[in-house]
């Protein structure tokens, strides 16, 4: 039942569940994500302060939990009040996480069965932020409201925004309300799996093949242009998604729900096929008693984040 851990062994159980970013960041390149410096739930004040400083990351920063999924309690801090504040609130150990200077943001999926020396891309998603534009008279509620996928935002961003969604913008003035590309969280996905090259994918499989054990999975990328990415250069990776992957691209408004389903058996067939390599060489499956007690543990620790 629990075959797909071992589609990534150098990840906990594949990706799928209960898997820490810290750890994942840590295994991969130096340079190639952004400065992360993780804190326990009960760290105090001075332990921040001292954390912050020895790993340079300034304000501000992307403040998320070091287990967590779809956007679950990820906020941009902008002061030591606000992340005091985010830390109080914590009942798990979360990251904090330098800004990418990068305006542009990509997930890459990634397959590369064991037996082979070369991986391939599977699909590449555009994310398109949250960006509203001023008009000099209307409140950034107000021009969210124009959009019904902006909409759906409003009760969330008046919890975190509080008066400020009533700032009235200048004509021509753009503001990007959640600044990292997360589908639940407002961003358009957009199928851009057709810019799939030769080229971009030697430099992806390049970087996977230096992440011990990973064989599966989604790289969610930021960059500044498209020729540096495919060359190597000008990105970093936001995250790495193993076994929990979705192939993203199918959220594309022109696809179907039938494209989306045969997507989505493709990338399964894709991590069966590589979990069972990996078992023939050595690699155990997760028992079914311990599958079942990492899925509770998971479902358990999810419900720390309501209210964020």
């Amino acid at each position: 039942m629990f075959f797909f851990s071992a589609c990534n062994p150098g990840i906990r159980n594949g990706g799928f569940f209960m898997e820490s970013k810290k750890e994942i960041y840590d295994s991969m390149p130096d340079g190639s994500y952004p400065r992360t410096e993780i804190l326990n739930a009960c760290a105090s004040a001075n332990i921040i302060n001292q954390k912050l400083e020895r790993s340079r990351i300034g304000f501000p920063f992307i403040a998320k939990p070091d287990m967590g999924q779809r956007g679950s309690a990820v906020k941009k801090i902008d002061t030591i009040e606000g992340l005091l504040k985010y830390s109080g609130r914590c009942e798990f150990n979360f990251l904090v996480q330098q800004l990418i200077p990068f305006k542009n943001e990509v997930g890459v999926f990634y397959v590369r069965f064991p037996d082979e020396k070369k991986g391939r891309i599977t699909g590449i998603v555009s994310k398109e932020f949250m960006i509203v534009t001023g008009d000099g008279r209307s409140t950034l509620e107000q021009l969210m409201r124009r959009n019904p996928r902006y909409e759906m935002q409003i009760p969330k961003l008046r919890r975190e925004f509080g008066k400020r969604l009533q700032e009235i913008l200048p004509v021509g003035e753009k503001r990007n309300l959640v600044p990292y590309g997360n589908h639940i969280r407002g961003s358009k996905f957009v199928d851009h799996s057709h810019l799939i090259s030769e080229k971009l994918t030697e430099t992806i499989d390049n970087l996977c093949k230096e992440i011990p054990g990973f064989y599966f999975g989604r790289l969610d990328i930021m960059y500044d242009n498209w020729p540096d990415l495919e060359n190597g250069k000008n990105f970093m990776v936001v995250e790495v998604n193993g076994a929990s992957s979705e192939p993203t691209h199918i959220y594309d408004p022109g696809h179907s729900i039938f494209f989306g389903w045969k997507e989505i058996m493709r990338h399964v067939r894709y991590m069966y096929q590589i979990s069972a390599i990996n078992h023939k060489k050595g690699v155990p499956y997760l028992t079914h008693k311990s599958g079942v007690k990492e899925y509770r543990d998971y479902v358990e620790h999810n419900k720390k984040f309501e209210g964020f």
